[in-house]
């Protein structure tokens, strides 16, 4: 007897639908990073939509840096419901201040890497070394005071 509902999907479907494999799919689970997952009648696994929302922020989670224990620690809050909105809610704040931070520091770092590459461009174009080097191209100047 098949139990299915027309919304479930399996982990074949999640894979298909967010580009992940079953495997990373069944180690965020393994994580207890996807909560709610039930099995049917014949111990598949299923899932919803909201297990594909849910896997795509827990990937743009990782991507940007949040450890795999605020990740525990975040999922342990969503599954306690709305009583726990405020300490998500700041656990995501937190975060997105590092994340910014992080931002911050590549753009700096991409600024000099295109300081550099435009100090070899001079250099090929002209054949002689530039005299302004790529951290000195980055200094910009104090404005003056009135």
């Amino acid at each position: 007897m098949d139990d299915a509902r027309p919304n479930d999907l399996h982990i074949g479907d999640v894979a298909t639908r967010t580009g992940r494999s079953v495997h990373t799919i069944r180690w965020y689970e393994a994580q207890g990073l996807m909560p709610g997952v039930v099995r049917d009648s014949a111990k598949r696994r299923v899932y919803t939509e909201y297990h594909v929302g849910w896997l795509d922020l827990m990937e743009r989670l990782r991507c940007t840096g949040m450890s795999i224990a605020q990740m525990r620690a975040y999922t342990e809050l969503a599954k306690q419901g709305a009583a726990t909105l405020g300490k998500r809610r700041e656990l995501l704040r937190g975060h997105r201040t590092e994340v910014q931070e992080t931002i911050r520091r590549w753009r700096d770092a991409l600024a000099l890497i295109d300081a550099k590459i435009a100090f070899y461009d001079e250099w090929v174009a002209s054949g002689e070394r530039p005299a302004v080097s790529p951290h000195r191209r980055l200094r910009r100047p104090k404005p003056k005071r009135s």
